[in-house]
């Protein structure tokens, strides 16, 4: 069984312009190409997870509008729990009423929020970053954060492993996630300054393209049980991602608990 704790859709009606202005985004940023493997509609999500025997998909939309908010976590909340698929809902940290639909979120019944600094525009320590922090553990939310690099959005990096380290002067980070293995195309620093923390670090968009002795220090330097599979989808085939975690040679229960128990166990299924 697999748990993909990181992929992305649209609504239909925008999912293909969507794809496209991302798409260059990545080749005006960093001078490379880089193309979608899935079309971007819920749709194409539900078919690959069939054709690679995904047993659950974790949706984290991204609110870069507050006005964005609440439609995004009403459809959020439409979808979610139906045909294996588990929602995230999102805010901007810098609206005026986050806390009121952080609330919703969790009258909703929505497992947790996703946060991404490098679209959204903040630091990961600053004020307004802490303050969102704080009420989501309080409401007992899951966080999931963009961590690292983005390859369509222009330096300085929001979310850096030290960064996030500040961040976790004020709140516990049990339930926060740093994707892309803790900060992409910043590792190292993830293995200075987040390995041993309590946060939880996804595989999404690095194993398989980082070095394996790489994510295997990582993965032992932080503790197996904090890793969780994530493949970003539909910007990797989420077959491609099982098989580069497979492909490892880790110990089998190890695997299970990266692919599918830890998941499990933080959602609550």
């Amino acid at each position: 069984m697999v748990i993909d704790f990181h992929t992305h859709t649209f609504p239909d009606k925008i999912a293909e312009k969507a794809i496209n202005v991302l798409e260059n985004n990545i080749y005006e940023i960093s001078g490379t190409k880089e193309y979608a493997v899935l079309n971007g509609t819920l749709a194409d999500l539900k078919a690959s997870m069939k054709k690679n025997d995904i047993t659950y998909s974790v949706i984290m939309p991204i609110a870069t509008k507050e006005k964005q908010t609440k439609t995004i976590n009403t459809f959020a909340a439409e979808i979610t729990g139906k045909d294996n698929i588990i929602s995230f809902g999102s805010i901007h940290p810098n609206q005026e009423d986050w806390e009121e639909h952080l609330v919703k979120i969790k009258e909703l019944g929505l497992k947790g929020i996703k946060l991404h600094p490098e679209y959204q525009g903040f630091f990961i320590d600053s004020p307004e970053s802490i303050r969102v922090l704080k009420k989501a553990e309080e409401l007992g939310l899951i966080v999931m954060l963009h961590a690292g690099v983005d390859k369509g959005i222009a330096p300085p990096v929001h979310c850096t492993p030290r960064r996030l380290r500040n961040a976790l002067n004020y709140v516990s980070g049990d339930k926060i996630i740093a994707a892309h293995m803790g900060g992409y195309r910043m590792w190292d620093d993830v293995l200075k300054y987040l390995c041993g923390t309590p946060v939880y670090l996804d595989t999404s968009y690095s194993v398989g393209r980082m070095p394996d002795e790489l994510a295997l220090e990582i993965f032992s330097k932080h503790g197996a049980d904090k890793i969780l599979f994530g493949s970003d989808s539909p910007w990797q085939d989420q077959g491609d991602v099982v098989r580069s975690v497979k492909k490892l040679g880790l110990d089998k229960d190890v695997e299970n608990n990266i692919l599918y128990n830890n998941g499990a166990k933080l959602l609550e299924l």
